[in-house]
């Protein structure tokens, strides 16, 4: 509670600020929806707000408001600019990660920055380097802790329809459009509010899953047919994505979301992979049944980690031998996978 109360007085408007918001690298619809979401709630405040992601994102999510002022650190010119922008700072907050490699070359800015830190999360083993840390793995999205915050804090008063439609926006994606197990009661009154607040829940769904250029349907196509690999007696399939796969397709940032959700749902399947070809190495999506933690298995093998049922990891072995190498585990794994035991670690093979 102490806690709390610092935190409200670091954001009182009576003490206006100089607030920098920042995200994960390749922010997805919760992570932008709650810096935009927390940007116009701060700017409500009479603070001076800056938005700062670590890289481009996905086209789908222009609409909310404030996208137009968000500086991306990876454009031409905008490194020094951030550099400045976070060490002016007087509050940083830090959304939808738990440590501070997520931001990739900024991560170091923000650990020397003398500036209060603030950490709202939803990801599990948050590292230490937060102030104010408002954080639950039982929560299914940042959105809705953000939300959560704002009404703890006093201020529901001040979510109006943009502010409401980010936050909903967030929510929706990281329930799998409603559907993960992680759709708690919760999450059903929280969206009632903010449809009740204003969000637009249709034409939101529509923005961000039925908004798609010719060329992101073409690639979906090659990919189902092309690319998909089913292990049935492994109850897994993934796709195998290359640069040359991307580069023919002329694939933009976001053209691949969802896409493992395809793999999962195929009858009997219980473990999907996206593997994607990058020029660092080779970018992994993990989704799994309920019943299987594929988290663990993230961890342990792909330096990855994230939620129980969604995961990401990566590999610097080249595509074909990370796939391989995928496989060889799972089948190895496969009933300790499957029973919730303990992993086997390849050094001890």
């Amino acid at each position: 509670m102490q806690e709390l109360d610092l935190f409200k007085e670091q954001i009182s408007s009576a003490s206006p600020k100089k607030i920098v918001i920042t995200t994960h690298h390749k922010p997805d619809a919760d992570a932008l929806g709650s810096s935009l979401a927390l940007a116009n709630y701060l700017k409500k405040k009479s603070h001076d707000v800056t938005v700062i992601t670590p890289s481009d994102y996905p086209s789908f999510l222009s609409w909310m408001k404030g996208n137009d002022e968000v500086i991306n650190f990876e454009e031409p010119g905008k490194a020094e600019i951030v550099a400045e922008k976070i060490k002016e700072a007087d509050i940083v907050f830090c959304l939808d990660f738990s440590c501070l490699n997520r931001l990739c070359e900024m991560g170091e800015m923000v650990k020397q920055s003398k500036a209060y830190k603030v950490n709202i999360d939803h990801h599990q083993d948050p590292k230490d380097f937060a102030d104010f840390r408002f954080w639950s793995t039982e929560a299914a999205a940042t959105c809705e802790l953000l939300y959560e915050l704002i009404v703890k804090v006093g201020d529901k008063k001040l979510i109006d329809k943009d502010i409401a439609e980010c936050l909903y926006a967030g929510i929706m994606t990281d329930t799998g459009g409603f559907k993960h197990p992680n759709t708690s009661k919760n999450i059903h009154l929280v969206t009632a509010e903010l449809i009740g607040i204003g969000a637009d829940n249709s034409k939101i769904s529509r923005l961000i899953y039925d908004t798609n250029s010719v060329n992101r349907l073409k690639f979906l196509g090659f990919a189902l047919t092309r690319r998909l690999t089913i292990l049935n007696d492994l109850h897994t399939a993934y796709f195998a994505i290359s640069k040359k796969d991307l580069k023919k397709y002329q694939s933009q940032t976001g053209d691949t979301e969802g896409l493992v959700n395809y793999a999962l749902s195929l009858d009997g399947i219980k473990i999907a992979a996206l593997f994607t070809e990058r020029k660092d190495g080779v970018k992994i999506s993990f989704r799994s049944s309920e019943e299987v933690e594929i988290n663990k298995f993230a961890a342990t093998f792909f330096s990855g980690g994230g939620h129980k049922n969604a995961s990401g990891g990566t590999s610097k072995l080249p595509l074909k031998e990370t796939t391989e190498r995928f496989e060889k585990l799972i089948k190895e794994n496969k009933h300790i996978l499957f029973n919730q035991l303990e992993l086997v670690n390849e050094k001890n093979q």
